[in-house]
């Protein structure tokens, strides 16, 4: 064997003896003939980073007297199932370029939305439209809050006396939030 295939020999067997060690070592152990026989095999499981949001409702200002700033505020369930349980948040509204806005036709008005990873808060972090926040973490115990604390956040909406002194009279105005939750 030349001096190259001896040197190509011996790094195809030190390429699969190092992916050999980076494997976990399988322990199945087989039976033998006998009146009985006993094996066992290694059992191994993981599961993906995963994260859920519930516990939503949605934003009503009707009538909302334009001289009082408007805020809706509300506890909600954030879920993360990473090691640290942290989470962002990217919140995006159906107005233009992902913006913040509610809206009737033409006529449009921005809205407010704030995030905090504790509940009963009245401000929090001010989240930008279509960028992701920095990390919380969540207290949450239970993808749904169905046991332990039943919220884990708030989400805190609201519209300036300014922005509600330009909205037209009588005309009802919507829009859509979403939040997305990626675990940390």
């Amino acid at each position: 064997m030349s001096g190259f295939a001896a040197c190509r020999a011996g790094g195809v067997g030190l390429a699969l003896a190092l992916a050999a060690a980076a494997a976990p070592s399988q322990a199945a152990t087989q039976g033998i003939f006998g009146a009985t026989s006993s094996g066992s095999v290694t059992i191994t499981a993981s599961v993906p980073a995963r994260a859920r949001i519930s516990g939503l409702t949605d934003v009503s200002f009707l009538s909302q007297d334009p001289a009082v700033a408007a805020t809706s505020t509300q506890n909600v369930c954030v879920w993360s199932n990473t090691a640290t349980r942290t989470y962002t948040i990217t919140a995006s509204g159906s107005g233009t370029a992902n913006a913040f806005t509610i809206a009737n036709g033409a006529l449009t008005t921005p809205y407010s939305v704030q995030w905090s990873g504790t509940t009963s808060q009245t401000t929090g972090t001010a989240l930008v439209a279509g960028t992701a926040s920095s990390s919380f973490a969540s207290a949450a115990t239970q993808q749904a809050c169905t046991s332990g604390p039943t919220a884990s956040a708030s989400l805190i909406v609201g519209i300036s006396t300014a922005d509600l002194q330009a909205m037209q009279a009588l005309t009802t105005y919507s829009g859509t939030l979403t939040l997305l939750v990626t675990p940390q």
